[in-house]
């Protein structure tokens, strides 16, 4: 347990925020509903992923291919997911986006600032991804997409595992959360956090700003800025 009189929070989401997996999750998750409907076509499926939960997206692809949302089948769907997942990722080209190695690399060395996260993804699948990329040692704590269908309530979870990581020192006025989509600002709202939009994922600079971030980026590049506006320079 750390604890600190004063602490900068910062919740990161993973996929178009830290990396790029060249759509190995999409494809596995949608391979996984494949499995268990027995099809076998995957091109007709569209879905949008990004700024969701795992959780939610399994709750879609379960309608679209006639399966019903019960626990055995979202048991068996996180089995098929992570298995396919594991295979996927070293098949497709991805990357690590611009500025984030050194960026977490600063941040880590920060005194009185804590690392977590705050993803749609599983949290097997983000530990996996995180692993490919040498990315995982990074977080300890964070919120998933496991159980909770809304953005909104995996960003409460977050905050409790913050909260019980941090020992009592979370102030939501010293805690960011970080993505690439609008949902990542609102979800911050909902936990009275600062958000941090950056346009490294399917939405623009501009289409990031019309939702009022605090802060809004072309990408992590520039790490004394961005630790500049966190008041950490």
């Amino acid at each position: 347990m750390v604890e600190w009189h004063y602490m900068n929070i910062l919740f990161f989401d993973i996929d178009g925020t830290l990396i790029l997996c060249g759509g190995a999750g999409k494809e596995a998750m949608i391979q996984a509903t494949l499995h268990q409907a027995g099809r076998r076509k995957e091109n007709d499926i569209e879905i949008m992923v990004s700024g969701r939960s795992d959780r939610g997206i399994a709750t879609e692809l379960f309608e679209i291919n006639g399966l019903a949302d019960t626990e055995d089948n979202w048991d068996r769907f996180v089995e098929l997911y992570v298995a396919k997942l594991r295979t996927n990722l070293p098949q497709r080209t991805g990357t690590i986006l611009p500025g984030v190695q050194r960026l977490l690399d600063e941040l880590e060395e920060l005194e009185g600032t804590a690392l977590g996260l705050l993803t749609g993804n599983l949290q097997a699948a983000a530990q996996l991804k995180l692993k490919h990329f040498g990315l995982s040692h990074y977080f300890d704590f964070g919120g998933y997409g496991d159980r909770c269908p809304q953005r909104d309530d995996i960003a409460r979870e977050a905050e409790r595992s913050a909260r019980d990581r941090l020992d009592g020192s979370y102030d939501s006025a010293r805690t960011w959360v970080i993505g690439d989509t609008p949902n990542d600002v609102r979800c911050a709202r909902a936990i009275g956090a600062n958000a941090v939009a950056v346009a490294t994922g399917i939405y623009s600079f501009e289409e990031l700003e019309k939702v009022q971030p605090d802060y809004c980026l072309h990408d992590l590049s520039d790490t004394e800025e961005f630790l500049g506006r966190l008041g950490n320079t």
